[in-house]
């Protein structure tokens, strides 16, 4: 998944980076999945032992702290990364990270499965943030914690708190519903998820479609084991200071913040109308647009709200949390690659379509992602403007597509040819494109400028 340094901005190994602290594997084995890993290893050597020794309890203790506090560092971090002075700098922000995850892992190929898994959780956990925003700015937020952490505020609307007000609700509610998206389905890597993951002999494809009877026990064991490592894995944090009253006060927040996470991951699972939908729908979301699946398809992702509104329906979830997130997201994911046939001053279509990439959130109709020009004249172009591609314009839509039909397949060539890098890519590619992937020119560093303010 990684790419050579040189051949990236600061920002986009900043976001690599955090991807490989969360669910990534290497030889420290110090990732959030490798620490819950060695947990239930540990855990179930422990479980059996007769009796513990007081020695194994303290060491016990001391890796809870640790891995609340590297966990914690990872939220404050994602935090950083996806939360501005205002309204409108945090949806740029986290429109640059979603889209970044997108952009720097591949479409197409024989690792997208492996990839994909590791991009879920630091997605989901954005999602689940913007999520929550919507439903706050909506007064749709109905948990007794939030509404609690909001009388610190003295009933101050959400929309109008200040830096320091932000900081503070941070601490007390998007830090825990980060760490609950982030932990959200770590149950899956128990060795009893994994030995129904990976199959018996034969060498099952370990991203194959279950059959119902063994998404049943993954599921069962995957809460599970979730609840036990949140219950059990990690621990309140040591009070740091000499106030006695301040340390009382810090366990007590700890404590609730602890509860809810507990709560918010229990709730996921029959979320319906609760507060598990802040975590249930953009599951389901990341499901469909990093899906595991060997049956992954990069031109589907845009029918993500099918299955999302699907579920709705079927009382999975809430309509009302699939309709906000519909609002923020739009149609089409972010750093999702767009073909459209632009207009002229005049408002005449030409006889070529040109590539744009998914660069916004919140469109004003969700149907016209607000995107950023790839190419200009059917030549890429490092430093292009924004624009808002209307369903008339965009090739994905069928009624588009049959207006490029009409041109002569000379010309659909010649535009295939200028768009291609090589020959061999060329013949891989659909005369007749309805998107396009955008990772090998997001691959060029002067490429990875989508989001820069001059051009907003």
């Amino acid at each position: 998944m990684a790419r050579a340094p040189l051949n990236q901005t600061h920002y986009t190994r900043q976001v690599q980076e955090l991807l490989s602290k969360i669910y990534g594997r290497s030889i420290l084995k110090d990732s959030v999945l490798e620490r819950a890993i060695n947990y239930f290893e540990q855990h179930e050597f422990i479980s059996t032992d007769e009796a513990i020794s007081p020695e194994s309890l303290a060491l016990n203790k001391l890796q809870q702290i640790d891995r609340h506090s590297h966990l914690q560092a990872i939220c404050y971090q994602i935090i950083e990364l996806t939360e501005g002075s205002s309204f409108e700098e945090t949806n740029r922000k986290s429109a640059q990270l979603l889209g970044t995850i997108q952009l720097v892992s591949p479409t197409e190929g024989s690792k997208i499965s492996e990839s994909n898994e590791q991009c879920q959780a630091l997605y989901k956990a954005i999602l689940s943030l913007r999520l929550l925003d919507r439903l706050l700015l909506n007064n749709e937020v109905n948990d007794p914690f939030i509404t609690k952490a909001l009388e610190e505020f003295e009933d101050k609307p959400f929309a109008e708190f200040d830096s320091t007000e932000r900081l503070r609700f941070n601490e007390l509610v998007k830090v825990p519903i980060i760490m609950s998206a982030l932990l959200q389905d770590i149950g899956h890597y128990h060795a009893h998820g994994q030995a129904i993951i990976l199959g018996g002999s034969g060498n099952p494809d370990p991203h194959r479609t279950l059959d119902v009877e063994d998404r049943k026990k993954l599921l069962q064991i995957n809460y599970k084991q979730t609840i036990a490592y949140v219950s059990d894995g990690f621990g309140i944090p040591s009070y740091v200071g000499n106030s006695k009253a301040e340390r009382d006060q810090f366990i007590i927040d700890e404590q609730l913040k602890h509860q809810f996470i507990i709560k918010l991951i229990k709730s996921s699972f029959q979320a319906k109308q609760g507060i598990g939908n802040i975590l249930k729908v953009p599951q389901l979301y990341v499901s469909i647009v990093f899906s595991v699946k060997s049956s992954y398809n990069y031109k589907v992702l845009p029918k993500v709200f099918q299955v999302l509104k699907k579920n709705a329906e079927l009382g999975v979830c809430s309509q009302k949390a699939v309709d906000s997130l519909y609002q923020i997201t739009g149609m089409f994911p972010q750093g999702y690659g767009v073909i459209h046939m632009p207009v002229d001053e005049m408002g005449q279509q030409g006889d070529c379509y040109e590539y744009a990439i998914v660069n916004r959130l919140y469109p004003e109709e969700p149907e016209h992602p607000l995107c950023r020009i790839a190419t200009r004249r059917l030549a890429f172009i490092s430093h292009g403007h924004n624009v808002e591609v209307k369903k008339v314009n965009n090739l994905y839509f069928p009624e588009m597509a049959k207006k490029v039909a009409s041109l002569s397949k000379e010309r659909l060539n010649e535009i295939l040819e200028l768009l291609s890098s090589n020959f061999e890519e060329r013949q891989q590619l659909d005369l007749l494109p309805r998107c396009w992937h955008a990772n090998e020119f997001f691959s060029v560093k002067a490429n990875q400028k989508l989001w820069n303010k001059e051009n907003s």
